[in-house]
């Protein structure tokens, strides 16, 4: 809210979020995508096989080896930040007030990489041993130091974007030193010691590699509607982004969150040989999904536009600004049961230290990703038809289906997932719930003008009041259609 309220959606706003996405997206897929998914299975199996000392000594291998390497990777990235710029916003070349801006913060914005990485190998650490509050309390860091540096840093700097870059570089530091005592607590504190070729370290390497592109294909997909966008009309970065930050919200509260449970149990699982429990923990986690993610998907369609609204619509971000990221938000929208489930179901791959077949998975999504961009958003172009970034973010939504189907289908192939009882029951319950939900708020969003005119204060309390119509409507027809939340909890027993 107080990026769009300092920066709207124009030259500095893209520049940020350029400078902002780069070392975000590398950390995606090396922190929370690739590293995570091969360091903790095989952590969880030394924890279940090996004895302290041994496990010990593998975290502390692997720390100095990630450390040294994310050294050399941050210089590289802060001396060829220009190479950086080109690769990923090649549109900017064009605007060289853009352009330099972009270099300028990206070289502020680039070390956040290593710290924000090592702060995914504490919480990987921390997460294993079941400690999952201090890893999920640590992001707020974040939002804390952009708060602080939009509302104190940003009046002291000729461009108010360049604030911001020092709040992302502050951000990776703070969240880094809050996982350390916790680290110590568990008598897990690395001593990091330069083990290339240690078999451990080689053995997360080798799991690495192919989860670096199979695990985060969600976010390659946005950085190729980036590259894009950088090319289409200014503000179409911009706009991308705010929706995003809104499809992000269920993603990184219930998704991920979800997602990071059931990684450390089901390699737990796999570790135990308990086949059974494995495909019932996937199960529970797909119900989850299914019963959070569509009523999430029909509201931030149906209330993109308050929402916009309500919490961007101040100072520097028009109602133009609104208009335009409605319609990525409406399309991001229809992929996040997709961005979730994909989460869910790689994990039945990475627990079992199987990393080569979402990559495989992953290459045909991004292909056709690409494919449809080009079959959308070029004529778009070519005919000079508004809205090319709300066909990026359809076509991210697309893919994303076309992922989370394969990952599904060779699941169950494999025999490792087979649905349990109950499923075209529960479909059917949701399903009947979501359409009360959108029939109660189908008149709500559908004229902006009135949006427009109410009072900050206004927009609050009629927003909060139809998010609480629509979340009661819908968990008030469950109840009604027979679900009840203590079957969930059983399930994750079990």
């Amino acid at each position: 809210m107080l990026v769009a309220r300092l920066l709207g959606a124009g030259t500095g706003a893209d520049a940020f979020f350029v400078a902002f996405k780069i070392p975000n997206f590398l950390r995606r897929l090396f922190a929370e995508g690739a590293f995570s998914q091969a360091f903790v299975p095989v952590l969880s199996e030394y924890k279940s096989k090996r004895d302290l000392a041994e496990t010990q000594q593998f975290v502390n291998d692997l720390a100095g080896t990630l450390g040294g390497v994310l050294i050399g990777v941050t210089l590289l990235g802060v001396i060829a930040a220009p190479i950086f710029v080109l690769i990923f916003a090649p549109g900017f070349w064009g605007h060289a007030t853009k352009f330099d801006l972009t270099v300028e913060m990206l070289r502020i914005t680039f070390p956040y990489l290593f710290f924000i990485s090592l702060t995914a190998f504490a919480g990987g650490i921390l997460n294993t041993y079941g400690k999952f509050g201090v890893p999920a309390f640590t992001p707020i860091f974040l939002n804390l130091a952009l708060i602080f540096s939009a509302t104190v840093m940003a009046p002291y700097f000729d461009e108010p974007a360049v604030a911001l870059a020092w709040g992302v570089f502050i951000a990776g530091v703070l969240q880094l030193a809050f996982q350390v005592p916790f680290l110590k607590q568990l008598r897990f504190l690395p001593r990091p010691r330069w083990a290339w070729r240690s078999e451990a370290v080689q053995r997360v390497i080798k799991l690495m590699l192919p989860v670096i592109f199979g695990s985060s294909v969600v976010q390659v997909n946005l950085l190729l509607d980036t590259l894009i966008a950088s090319f289409l009309v200014t503000g179409s970065v911009s706009w991308l982004y705010y929706s995003d930050r809104l499809v992000e919200f269920p993603l990184g509260v219930f998704g991920i969150a979800l997602a990071t449970v059931v990684l450390p149990n089901l390699s737990k699982k796999h570790a135990e040989a308990a086949t059974d429990g494995f495909g019932r923990m996937i199960d529970w986690a797909l119900r989850l999904v299914l019963l959070i993610a569509t009523p999430a998907t029909l509201g931030l369609i149906i209330l993109s536009g308050p929402m916009l609204v309500t919490l961007f619509q101040y100072g520097a971000f028009s109602e133009h600004d609104v208009r335009m990221a409605r319609l990525s938000l409406m399309t991001f929208s229809m992929g996040l049961p997709a961005f979730i489930l994909i989460k869910i179901l790689a994990n039945g791959f990475y627990a079992r230290q199987d990393t080569k077949t979402p990559v495989r998975i992953g290459i045909y999504a991004v292909i056709a990703n690409m494919v449809s961009n080009a079959v959308l958003v070029i004529p778009m172009q070519y005919f000079d038809i508004p809205g090319g970034h709300a066909a990026l973010a359809f076509s991210t939504s697309m893919a994303a289906f076309l992922n989370c189907g394969m990952l599904y289908h060779l699941l169950r192939k494999q025999g490792v997932y087979t649905p349990q009882p109950g499923w075209s029951k529960l479909m059917a319950q949701i399903a009947l719930a979501s359409i009360a939900m959108v029939a109660a708020l189908w008149w709500s969003g559908s004229d902006l003008t009135v949006w427009f005119a109410m009072s900050g204060y206004e927009r609050v309390w009629r927003l909060c009041a139809l998010i609480g119509i629509g979340g009661g409507v819908y968990m008030a027809a469950l109840l009604l259609l027979g679900v009840r939340f203590r079957h969930f909890r059983t399930a994750f027993k079990s």
